[in-house]
């Protein structure tokens, strides 16, 4: 898709260790840069280890740029809470101190207002027990971050898993966000097939499935939350059984991971932003292939993507 043309804004977050904020929103679609950084402090160009000092009033923070018609602020601020602990004030997991608070920095009065009501919702949610106490201030001058410090995800590899991993950011994550209450409320959402293929990575039967033949022209959508993965053009019969397309609509929002079960080494896909799986990448010779189940697909034809809010996408059939 040709996104040249999409408006641009800035989204500044705090949430702890500025290392563990960039991988998520990182790729996304709709996301130009995520830049590490400090801000809210009194100092000018305030170095790691000066603000490492708790003395600098600093946040660690991420700026991102960011286009709001392929990502919405709204969608930006879902994945933030989801990173933090929104109701420690003293930092974030293992990290503790000033620097490492979190907080919300809105650069416009509508960025602002959509904070406000985000934190409102968590709070009513009654997800935690304990209030909500994430700030929602006024963005201010940003920092960015040494060069060391910028992507650190992938430059640091080896030292950002060791860290992550021992963080208990996925652990918070799956006691807060992975509940008995979420599982049930998703169930009634799925039929239980699309359960099953989706949470469990279940694979359904060959040539036995709703969209293996499905020759009309449309998108393909993740069954969860609507994501946009696949579209009707890069479809094709691979004589296998299955959805199979040569490539997704938008790489970031795939996400691949190895999968080393039945004594296979494969790569296994998930829709990036729900988790939810949907298949294998097979290295065909002559082109990749995505193998999708139906289950964790909907479909929608091209004349039903306006009315269902995928019209930037009507032009890509033309």
């Amino acid at each position: 898709m040709d996104n040249a043309s999409q408006r641009t804004e800035i989204a500044t977050f705090a949430g702890g260790c500025f290392w563990c904020m960039v991988q998520p929103f990182d790729t996304l679609p709709g996301i130009i840069s995520v830049i590490s950084g400090y801000t809210g402090g009194h100092t000018i160009n305030p170095t790691y280890q000066e603000v490492g000092t708790e003395t600098t009033g600093h946040y660690e923070a991420v700026q991102i740029t960011f286009q709001p018609e392929l990502f919405p602020y709204e969608r930006l601020l879902d994945i933030y809470w989801r990173l933090i602990d929104p109701t420690d004030r003293g930092g974030q997991f293992g990290d503790r101190g000033s620097s490492y608070r979190t907080a919300i920095f809105v650069h416009s009065e509508e960025q602002r207002k959509k904070a406000e009501a985000s934190k409102q919702a968590l709070q009513k949610s009654k997800r935690f027990k304990k209030p909500i106490v994430t700030d929602i201030l006024p963005a201010v001058q940003f920092f960015p971050a040494e060069d060391e410090h910028q992507d650190y995800y992938n430059t640091h590899r080896r030292s950002y898993n060791l860290y992550h991993d021992g963080s208990g950011r996925e652990e918070f994550h799956e006691r807060s966000w992975n509940t008995k209450k979420d599982k049930d409320k998703l169930r009634q959402q799925l039929t239980e097939l699309q359960y099953s293929v989706t949470q469990n990575r279940e694979t359904e039967r060959a040539f036995q499935n709703e969209y293996w033949n499905n020759e009309r022209e449309g998108l393909y959508v993740d069954v969860i939350n609507g994501d946009p993965l696949f579209s009707s053009r890069d479809k094709y019969d691979a004589g296998i059984g299955w959805p199979t397309f040569s490539k997704p609509i938008e790489e970031g929002w795939i996400q691949k991971e190895s999968d080393l079960s039945n004594g296979q080494v494969r790569t296994a896909l998930r829709s990036r932003t729900s988790k939810s799986y949907l298949g294998h990448l097979i290295q065909d010779r002559n082109k990749p292939q995505y193998r999708v189940n139906s289950a964790s697909l909907r479909f929608i034809p091209v004349e039903q993507l306006e009315a269902e809010g995928y019209g930037r996408y009507v032009p890509f059939f033309e």
